[in-house]
């Protein structure tokens, strides 16, 4: 997961959603390093009625990392596959160095966290979903793609026209550089149209669905389609 606990001081309450009053206080009473302990999150975790809680590290350069895992994937470049499967004639378990040969694209966006805070000018390097999928033939019945994180229980849904949108990708590196661990390494999607928690970190499986379902957030209560200032509450 990205850049997320979803909810920001100030908004109205809404179900399941952790406010950044909230991480504020938890770090006050305890930040002693760059995770905050189990003793720490427990009031939020309690607050997510049992549910994994997003553990963040100090945010860096206009970021704050989160994850629902108690640790962060490993990505091991001479093992790695993805897999892209479903409603498709060619399922495909491309290693890095094929995803990498694919056709690339850069682009500069800001990155929005439903929170609200933002990362203006972020550099992106990847493949557009057309480029993607084209080997793997969705067949007609697929009509959305369900993203698999690596960091579990991690998923997340885009339709098919959201994900061919001229700037949505799968990304492979950020600022110039691999993307490091924490955002997402080896390959995360960017969407910026939408918030971050809609932007799939470590993806592992792509897989071609009739239409989308729940994500990790949806389930919590976050709208299906992220739209920046258009969705959660936030109406620009």
């Amino acid at each position: 997961m990205d850049e997320l606990a979803p909810g920001s001081a100030g908004e109205p309450e809404a179900p399941r959603r952790i406010g950044r009053g909230v991480f504020l206080g938890t770090v006050v009473g305890g930040l002693s390093s760059l995770w905050w302990g189990k003793a720490v999150w427990g009031p939020v975790s309690h607050a997510l009625s049992g549910v994994e809680a997003a553990i963040p590290l100090v945010p860096t350069k206009g970021w704050r990392i989160y994850t629902v895992a108690a640790t962060m994937p490993v990505f091991e470049p001479h093992s790695w596959r993805l897999n892209i499967g479903g409603l498709v004639e060619q399922p495909q378990a491309l290693s890095y160095d094929e995803l990498r040969a694919l056709p690339q694209v850069s682009q500069v966006s800001t990155f929005h966290c439903v929170t609200g805070w933002t990362v203006n000018g972020v550099h992106w390097r990847g493949v557009r979903f057309k480029d993607l999928l084209a080997q793997a033939k969705p067949l007609p019945g697929a009509h959305a793609l369900q993203f698999v994180s690596a960091e579990k229980p991690y998923i997340d849904y885009l339709t098919l026209e959201q994900a061919m949108l001229p700037d949505a990708m799968l990304a492979w590196e950020m600022d110039g550089k691999p993307l490091l661990q924490e955002h997402g390494a080896p390959v995360r999607v960017v969407i910026p149209d939408m918030y971050g928690y809609k932007n799939v970190k470590w993806v592992e499986e792509i897989n071609l669905v009739p239409k989308p379902g729940n994500g990790y957030w949806e389930l919590l209560g976050y709208d299906r389609d992220a739209w920046v200032g258009r969705s959660n509450g936030y109406y620009s």
